[in-house]
């Protein structure tokens, strides 16, 4: 049996996320998906759903659902309020909301980012093979407005065996470690020492598509630009302002900018959890 999920509160931006758009970076579109991977996998994993399944991704403020069939949720990522018609309820573990009750999703206490899924999952029509919603190409579902009605799959009915979530505390602060390239010897060498030693915070501007930084600029050695040329998941690129870019899932497939490393990607789902000031290092590793 499916069933359908009516928005009451959107909050401030809550998409719908699963594993993203892998292999059509040729065709200029980004992977896309959930930014912090790990956190869907587990709510997923406590509801026995596959691992991938669709899911909501809230930012900052969370959302409030309402299921027309009584159905078990599982809030996680970003740690924040749960509650079931005014009640309330665990976050980080498996929760059933009854049929027409509203399943409130609070603000965040710590983090950006909390996952809501659904047993079942999250049924939006699949575009290029995911559901996933892409801010910057504009593929996937809009981002959620009051009054939307989502689909909700039947639930799989596999046994789900009890487990102690182990959810990561977001960062306090926030250690990214990086390979440099491939346009490194576009900077200076103190530029080379700065980067790898200089204190960054996490700027306000921030979204799905990079974790902008605020500390010091990084000064070039070359002059021009470059032309465009491909881009991939947790390049560091620097704008003429010199403060660097960490290119998160929604990214541009191409830039003209110059990339001076590229963050391992085990490390981009502390990236998403980041919240605006949160001190940031970039070391070689």
């Amino acid at each position: 049996m499916t069933g359908k999920l009516t928005t009451v509160r959107a909050g401030a931006l809550t998409t719908v996320q699963d594993a993203g758009r892998r292999g059509h970076a040729h065709l200029g579109v980004p992977r896309s998906g959930a930014l912090d991977a790990p956190a869907m996998r587990l709510a997923n994993r406590l509801l026995g759903n596959d691992p991938d399944a669709a899911v909501l991704e809230t930012t900052l403020t969370g959302c409030a659902l309402r299921p027309d069939r009584a159905v078990t949720v599982v809030v996680g990522g970003a740690p924040c309020p749960v509650t079931v018609a005014g009640r309330p309820v665990a976050w980080g573990a498996p929760v059933r909301v009854p049929a027409g009750a509203v399943l409130d999703v609070g603000p965040v206490t710590a983090g950006v980012r909390s996952y809501v899924a659904l047993a079942g999952g999250v049924a939006v029509e699949p575009v290029l093979g995911s559901r996933s919603t892409d801010l910057l190409s504009g593929l996937g579902p809009a981002p959620l407005r009051d009054g939307d009605v989502l689909p909700v799959a039947a639930p799989t009915g596999r046994a789900v065996t009890p487990v102690a979530a182990p959810w990561p505390a977001p960062p306090a602060e926030l250690v990214l470690p990086v390979r440099l390239g491939p346009r490194a010897d576009w900077f200076t060498p103190a530029a080379l020492r700065a980067f790898t030693s200089a204190a960054y915070r996490v700027s306000p501007h921030s979204n799905r598509i990079g974790l902008r930084t605020e500390g010091p600029a990084l000064e070039r050695a070359a002059a021009g630009e470059l032309p465009s040329e491909g881009m991939v998941l947790g390049a560091v690129q620097v704008p003429p302002d010199g403060r660097p870019v960490v290119f998160l899932h929604d990214h541009p497939t191409t830039g003209g900018y110059p990339v001076i490393a590229v963050v391992t990607e085990p490390a981009l789902a502390a990236a998403a959890q980041a919240p605006a000031g949160t001190p940031v290092r970039f070391v070689l590793g």
